[in-house]
Parts: C-alpha cells; structure tokens; sequence
C-alpha cells in the first residue's frame, strides 16, 4: 500500500509467549482465538469485574467471552479478583516482592519482549511513586518484530558523504509506529543493512520504557542488531550521558523526549559527534513546536529530518519526511510521494 511502511502481518506466539502468564480462565479464552485473530492482537486488557477486551493491531477492540469475540459487554467474561491475583503470581514468578522496582515503574516485561501495564494504588514516598499495590488492571502489550518497517526511509536519513546518519526525529500520534520504526532502524543501522553499501555502525539504545529493544531481565528479546547496546530502564538524559562515558556509539536511539533534562544530554551527544535517532507524541510540526522541550531543539536546528507518521492507512503510514533546517518535504504522502527529492 503506498505510503505504508509495513503492513501488519507477522507471526505473534502468543499462546507460547502470554498464555502461560494468564490465569486459566482468562488463557483457555485466549488459546481458543483463530490464527488470524492472535495475529491482529495488540493488547490483552484485563479489569477488575469488567469485561476482558481484546485491542486489534489496525485499530478497534472487541469484547471476549467464552465463545471469542462478542459485540457487547454483556456477552463477554468478568475478570474476577481470582483470575488478576493469580496472573500476578505467575508473572512475577510468585514473588511481587521481588519486582518492586519494575512495579513503580508501573510495567513489568515478559520473555519476547511483551510488557503489562499495571494499574492500581500508588504508595507515595516524599511525593514519588515508591510501588504499586491492591492492583485493580492489568494490560498485556503484544510486542512486534517487524523487519524492514525501517528500509523506505533508511535512504532519508543517511548522509553519504560523511558516512555518518542525520540526527532525526519521528513523530506520531500514540500506536502509529514509531517505536517499531525506531527499533528497525536501529537493527538496519547496526546491521549495516540497507545503508548504501556503508559498514554497519555501534547503535546504543537508551530504552527507558523497556520498549524498543523489549529486555527481559536484561536481554534484548528483539531482534536490535549485532553492533547495539542497550541500557534498559534507564532515563534517557542519565542513559544518553552513561553511553558516551562508557560504550563510544556512533548512533544513539531513544524513545518520546519531552523532559526538560534531555535537552543537555542531546546537546552533548549532538557536540560528541554522535548521531540521534529519537520519537516523540504528535502530528503536526505546529503541534511539536509548541512543546517547551522540542520546541527549543527545533528552533536550534538539532533534528536534520524529521519523519510523521500516522495510522491513517494502518499503523506505519509515512505522512512526510522533512529537511529539519531548511524545512523542505523530501517526501510528502499528500502528493503520493511524487514530486519530491527520492531517498539516495
């Protein structure tokens, strides 16, 4: 489809992956969708005496009973007090004590890189979340590998002259895709695929929110290339500062800026000579430029492209790729991509 980056259809092992962490009730109903619907699956919310509701990866969600899915809640399954407890236990291996600090981070993340969201009581100290308790829902995330989601704009962002890539960054409306497209680039750029015959480059992911390279206990789960270090769970301005002091990368990947404390990390990597590759929430450059953090990054000029993304033909539509300091579209969905500078 033309203006999509990929289109949703990857193998999900979802009954291998997330049925084991849900309580029995809750799995027999999961174990018992098509393939075709576990391929589409995007989120597995359970709420406490509501019904289960399942998200699909284009958008929309459905009820689920006993029988799949159902148009209304009435038909679909209570998730009782039983069925959150014992998920609970299975996904911190009987021992929530043990995951307190993943707990105040509000996830917690499973082999294959999937998260669960939590929500419940936060208990405070000295104003800050110390844990969460009496959890009262659950979300289950599906995480998606998709290779080559990152291949049509690769060309856009790579400077071959100066065998180095442009400092760039994609913005998206929540679930559009930037965090799938931030992880194919990291995986192309540190593969050296698809780079325009250049070596592949040390990548270094600062994932804060244990989404990009999805680690389990450390591990990468995803697939983020050969030559990339990741520290997982650490703020990015602490994160961005701890690679250039101990892992010399020559890209630097994060998720969502916004925090003020960024701003000085950027522009040390930035003057380091590294090169960045980042995403934030929005849709339009007017939107961004309003926002204290970006706005500052942009009026400097930091960001050389600037790709939109949207979920307008699926998650992954490439609404335009701008010249960060002149502000000129190299690539522009409106006119059907025609008319524009081609990637190299």
């Amino acid at each position: 489809m033309e203006g999509v980056l990929w289109m949703v259809k990857v193998n999900i092992s979802i009954k291998e992956q997330i049925c084991p962490f849900l309580a029995p009730r809750i799995r027999a109903i999961i174990e018992k969708l098509s393939p075709e619907l576990l391929n589409k699956t995007e989120e597995i919310r359970l709420r406490h005496s509501r019904p289960l509701i399942i998200g699909w990866a284009e958008g929309g969600e459905s009820f689920l009973g006993e029988r799949g899915p159902t148009l209304t809640a009435k038909g679909a399954y209570r998730v009782l007090s039983e069925d959150l407890e014992k998920t609970l236990e299975l996904i911190s291996n009987y021992s929530l004590y043990a995951f307190e600090e993943e707990l105040k981070q509000g996830f917690l993340t499973l082999p294959g890189g999937h998260r669960v969201g939590l929500a419940g009581r936060a208990v405070l100290e000295k104003g800050r979340v110390k844990v969460l308790r009496d959890i009262s829902s659950l979300n289950f995330r599906v995480a998606r590998q998709i290779k080559g989601a990152g291949e049509k704009v690769l060309g856009f962002l790579f400077d071959r002259d100066n065998s180095r890539v442009y400092h760039t960054l994609i913005v998206s409306p929540p679930q559009a895709g930037k965090t799938t497209l931030l992880r194919d680039l990291a995986r192309l750029i540190s593969e050296g695929d698809g780079i325009l015959g250049q070596a592949g480059k040390k990548v270094g992911i600062v994932d804060e929110r244990s989404e990009i390279a999805g680690c389990f206990r450390g591990i990468p789960q995803l697939d983020i290339g050969t030559r990339t270090d990741v520290l997982d769970a650490c703020p990015k301005a602490e994160g961005i500062m701890l690679m250039l002091r101990s892992l010399s990368p020559q890209v630097i990947v994060t998720d969502e800026l916004g925090r003020v404390e960024d701003v000085q990390a950027i522009a040390e990597a930035v003057s380091a000579g590294i090169s960045l590759i980042t995403s934030a929430h929005g849709s339009t450059l007017e939107e961004i430029l309003r926002r204290p953090v970006l706005g500052e990054l942009l009026e400097k000029n930091i960001f050389e492209r600037l790709i939109f993304l949207s979920s307008k033909r699926g998650p992954g539509t490439l609404e335009m790729i701008v010249e960060g300091e002149k502000g000129l579209p190299l690539y522009s969905a409106r006119y059907g991509g025609g008319g524009q500078k081609d990637a190299p």
